[in-house]
């Protein structure tokens, strides 16, 4: 099985459905047989991601740069956790551990590691299938946003369907497991 890489808060957010969407997410990496890369910490989306794929007998590699430990962040219980030196490696790190990303609810972290994975597909550096778990409407105003890149010429079609759109836990693991899509080159 793939491991899948999560990004998410490491807040848990207003709304309660954000934590039972990574709850569920990390169910079902678990019953799947998939492991879980992520950021390593054990607040927020996060350690409920990472406690629920533990609970279902799952293995957990946590990536987290030393400063993030030294903050007390770091998740206690998981199968692995590597330290890093940088934020930078540590993004490479989660890239080059898993098959695919799954993104819930977060903030400008979550953004910046997604957005990184897609830019990388777009270059061709990686081939990593990138899903947002579109909890309650939470990612639409990004999807508003790819859709009019597209449109204004500033992504492609091909790279535009690089940002997947799943409405459930089961779909959205299902879908960063698939292989990822033939690579369109940026520049023709």
């Amino acid at each position: 099985m793939a491991n899948i890489c999560v990004y998410c808060g490491s807040s848990s957010g207003t709304d309660p459905s954000f934590r039972a969407a990574a709850a569920e997410v990390g169910t079902a990496l678990a019953a799947t047989g998939h492991d879980l890369v992520y950021g390593g910490g054990h607040v927020g989306l996060m350690g409920v991601v990472a406690d629920a794929v533990l609970a279902g007998g799952g293995a957990v590699t946590g990536v987290m740069t030393a400063h993030l430990v030294d903050a007390e962040v770091a998740h206690a219980g998981l199968t692995t956790l590597e330290v890093v030196p940088s934020m930078h490696e540590r993004k490479a790190r989660m890239i080059a551990l898993s098959h695919g990303a799954v993104v819930l609810p977060g903030g400008f972290g979550t953004l910046d590691e997604t957005f990184e994975v897609l830019t990388w597909n777009q270059l061709g550096l990686a081939a990593s299938p990138v899903v947002f778990l579109d909890v309650n409407g939470y990612f639409g105003a990004l999807f508003e946003f790819v859709r009019r890149a597209v449109v204004s010429g500033f992504v492609s079609e091909p790279h535009g369907a690089l940002v997947q759109r799943a409405d459930d836990a089961a779909t959205a693991v299902r879908l960063a497991a698939r292989p990822a899509a033939a690579r369109t080159p940026k520049w023709r």
